[in-house]
């Protein structure tokens, strides 16, 4: 029995030696481009994690893989850790490859590729281990807000490795909030963006989202609805007469008001006056019989709510009533020679118009203007220019027909000593003195 446990000892003794022995060769003759390579690796918590230690030109050389504590994962294709969670996917001569299931955030660190060579070569693998936040919670301070005043919003997104972002978007519009970051047990962070803004009645029903960008999710958002109260917006429509309103006719206009809160109360009045004595409110509704020039003025809508109080005016001008002109018949007259037949006059109203030419645009939409301003001032125009052609030639006319004329009683100034023979001398004297009239044009 001595001697068989002396040669158990003398065997394991061997054993030892022989990979002192194979280094020692090594040194002797090293192994040239050996490139161990790996790669980091990013992974959420609760998922797979793969590890690759990949070798180029090898020479048969071991390679083994440890965990960030240097214990050994796998040598070769042997696993000697008792980790069932981490298995062998792939072993040559080029590559071994394992994975890790179930990763937790203990699992985390740097993972060590080796290769037995000499001088042994290491390449390193980090772990990551990404924790998702949880939903995101947004609040905010009032339910309800007035147009124009401000309102405050705030986005959580708690638990997550790393942290967080946050954006925000008001419909299709981005705004920019304020975050910040708390830290947490286990380098967990906590994250909270706080958004201000000012309201408008456009942005009552419209949505707020809340963002969380994070590498291990995506489109992780939260949204709520703005609720914006506004006052009535007012208009006044005018649901009859079609056109003018004319003497005799009846109206109704129709107070439309739109507001959050709905608006409850809506009042007619006339504008320094009173209301006449045949119109009849019914509800947002004004109705008025038999029109006439009295009733003239401004009408006035009121619409109210919680958050205030508009209004809207239509002014009123009453137009006469239509007149019509009889078309008159066709009278024939018979003459020994001719037959006259005089063609009906046109029945168009000839009547000059008593209407104004402009007037408001809501209780003149479409009045027909009783002058056309442009053809009057083009008339003008020519008969102005006509008159000063005129002038221009009559003067040009006049102008060349001044001059000197000499009448028959100079004949025979040129032969005369003095004045009385020269008329002595002239040709037929005296006596024919009304064949010499002159005309002067």
């Amino acid at each position: 029995m001595a001697i068989a446990s002396n040669g158990s000892l003398a065997t394991l003794l061997f054993l030892f030696m022989i990979p002192a022995a194979l280094h020692k060769g090594a040194a002797q003759y090293p192994v040239q481009s050996q490139n161990l390579v790996t790669d980091n690796v990013a992974v959420v918590e609760g998922e797979v994690a793969v590890i690759s230690c990949r070798v180029k030109n090898n020479d048969d050389s071991v390679i083994q893989l440890l965990n960030p504590n240097r214990q050994t994962i796998y040598f070769r294709d042997v696993r000697p850790l008792k980790d069932a969670r981490f298995q062998l996917v792939n072993f040559s001569d080029n590559e071994l490859r394992v994975s890790l299931s179930n990763v937790t955030l203990s699992d985390e660190g740097r993972y060590v590729c080796q290769l037995y060579t000499d001088p042994p070569q290491e390449a390193y693998a980090d772990i990551t281990v990404l924790i998702p936040p949880g939903n995101p919670i947004i609040e905010s301070r009032e339910g309800q807000v007035i147009e124009g005043n401000e309102t405050e919003m705030t986005c959580t997104a708690m638990g997550s490795k790393p942290a967080a972002t946050i954006r925000w978007m008001k419909g299709d519009k981005e705004l920019q909030g304020k975050s910040k970051v708390e830290e947490m047990y286990d380098t967990m962070f906590t994250v909270t963006s706080q958004l201000t803004f000012t309201v408008t009645k456009e942005d009552d029903g419209v949505p707020v989202v809340c963002i969380v960008d994070h590498p291990a999710v995506k489109d992780v958002q939260a949204q709520t609805y703005l609720v914006v109260h506004y006052k009535p917006e007012v208009k006044i429509v005018v649901e009859f007469p079609d056109g003018l309103p004319r003497e005799g006719q009846n109206m109704e206009l129709s107070c439309q008001a739109k507001g959050k809160p709905h608006p409850q109360q809506i009042n007619w009045v006339k504008v320094d006056d009173d209301l006449p004595s045949h119109a009849l409110i019914t509800g947002p509704d004004l109705y008025i019989e038999n029109l006439n020039k009295t009733y003239n003025g401004t009408y006035r809508c009121f619409a109210a709510n919680s958050v205030g109080e508009s209004y809207d005016d239509y002014i009123l001008y009453v137009y006469d009533a239509p007149t019509t002109t009889p078309i008159p018949t066709t009278a024939t007259t018979t003459t020994p020679t001719t037959t006259t037949i005089s063609l009906p006059e046109a029945t168009a109203d000839t009547t000059p118009s008593t209407e104004p030419a402009a007037h408001d645009s809501r209780a003149g939409e479409g009045a027909p203007r009783a002058v056309d301003h442009a053809v009057i001032g083009g008339v003008v125009a020519v008969v102005v220019f006509a008159m000063l052609c005129l002038l221009i030639i009559l003067g040009r006319y006049f102008a060349r027909h001044k001059g000197t004329y000499f009448t028959h009683e100079a004949k025979g100034a040129d032969d005369a000593a003095d004045a009385d023979t020269a008329i002595i001398n002239a040709e037929g004297g005296h006596n024919n003195s009304d064949e010499k009239k002159e005309y002067y044009i």
